[in-house]
């Protein structure tokens, strides 16, 4: 179903017209949107997702808009605690929209297992050997799971690592495979434990560690987009974008607070699609550490023009099969959201939603500041932190924005003024 994600005044909606708003563009029914409402589908289904599950934590589910993606429009559900997560990222898909979208692409979706071999006489030797029966460990590997090899030609090569370590030398063998629309790291880790015992007795050494990398080095997502100056405000917010962007490259102090910032968007979308988000966050923050230092991942430059240029590249183990994917009702139903079919689209979205994250909040250190866009947010979260009701929330945050106090103190005074 073709629509337009730039909904104007949608901030504007009520929680309820939000909702109805989606549910008309992308086709819910009423007993999806009754799903969505209440977070869940029964609490016996989650309890088939984790342990000793008692319950379940709400986080908010909200939609960011002014997506245009490869000439394509999409809503994006992002799960996020933070205050003005969504509306930043709504913001910085328009700047980019302004400008003609995004561009994306991405990788084979290949993710590698390890397995770890000690105890080996000659490495250099049992390196050989592993190499010389390469096709044979991966017919063996790809017994383990025939509907994958059908799909997507599953395991497909073998590299091998010498690698020394304080408990001496050790041979780490990886193997890659095409896990297509999955994450894969039960897949992966199934062929990595069956091909250990052959490996084993080619290299004359114990196996231990046999299990899924999570660098995820070869399975990579792309955007870059570029962004007019007079959509910014100016070529002066672009200097200081760029500016910013020299100190998080080269300092890691910086870096990590650049990269937090990215991901404020791309775990909020992992989130609320059922995906593990320890997975992309280490592989995000292992990809910024490749070359040896911890760096800022998106790119900023100024063009000819005095335009802002920016790309990003970065890992994306995500899958649209298995585990809370499919398990959840609302994860389901944010993919349904999304529209993706492949996990490749998937994966590009989240590259697009990191540059539109942090563009947003680039735009803001370089012209106005971060408080400036957060108070509107803040002062809600203070004026319910502070015992307002739900009528009062938006008057008295409205007063403490009017007055430039958004303070404990102040939303505390205006809560007893209205107890009164």
């Amino acid at each position: 179903m073709a629509f337009s994600s730039r909904i104007s005044g949608f901030y504007k909606l009520s929680r309820v017209e939000k909702l109805a708003k989606v549910q008309e563009l992308v086709g819910l029914t009423d007993d999806e949107v009754a799903t969505i409402e209440r977070g869940y589908g029964t609490l016996d289904e989650l309890a088939y997702i984790a342990e000793n599950v008692i319950g379940c934590i709400g986080i908010p589910l909200g939609i960011a808009t002014n997506f245009l993606i490869n000439g394509k429009d999409y809503l994006i559900p992002m799960a996020s605690e933070e205050p003005s997560v969504v509306a930043a990222c709504s913001n910085g898909a328009r700047f980019v929209r302004m400008s003609g979208g995004f561009s994306t692409s991405s990788t084979e979706p290949i993710m590698e297992g390890q397995i770890q071999v000690v105890g080996v006489a000659d490495p250099k030797r049992a390196r050989i050997a592993v190499l010389d029966h390469e096709d044979e460990l991966i017919k063996l590997a790809n017994t383990q799971d025939p509907i994958l090899v059908e799909a997507t030609g599953g395991a497909q090569g073998i590299i091998v690592r010498i690698v020394e370590g304080f408990t001496g030398t050790m041979l780490i063998v990886h193997l890659r495979v095409n896990v297509g629309e999955a994450m894969g790291a039960n897949a992966v880790n199934r062929m990595a434990e069956h091909i250990a015992p052959r490996i084993e007795e080619l290299t004359g050494g114990r196996v231990y560690l046999r299990v899924i990398d999570n660098s995820c080095r070869l399975r990579l997502a792309r955007a870059q987009a570029i962004v007019k100056k007079d959509v910014l405000g100016s070529e002066h917010v672009v200097d200081g974008i760029v500016y910013g962007y020299d100190c998080a490259y080269n300092d890691p102090h910086r870096a990590v607070g650049h990269n937090k910032g990215t991901m404020n968007g791309v775990t909020a979308v992992v989130l609320a699609t059922g995906n593990d988000t320890r997975a992309m966050e280490s592989a995000f923050h292992a990809h910024a550490a490749l070359s040896g230092q911890y760096r800022a991942l998106p790119v900023w430059e100024k063009n000819a023009a005095g335009d802002l240029s920016c790309s990003i590249e970065i890992p994306a183990p995500v899958g649209l099969l298995g585990g809370a994917t499919k398990a959840h009702s609302v994860a389901r139903l944010a993919v349904k959201i999304l529209g993706v079919k492949t996990t490749r689209e998937l994966g590009e979205i989240l590259a697009a939603v990191a540059l539109a994250q942090k563009l947003a909040a680039e735009r803001a250190l370089a012209d106005e500041g971060l408080e400036h866009g957060h108070t509107k947010s803040r002062a809600r979260v203070v004026a319910v932190e502070a015992g307002a009701k739900a009528d009062d929330v938006g008057e008295i945050a409205h007063i403490m924005i009017e007055e430039g106090a958004v303070r404990a103190d102040r939303a505390k005074e205006l809560v007893a003024e209205r107890r009164k």
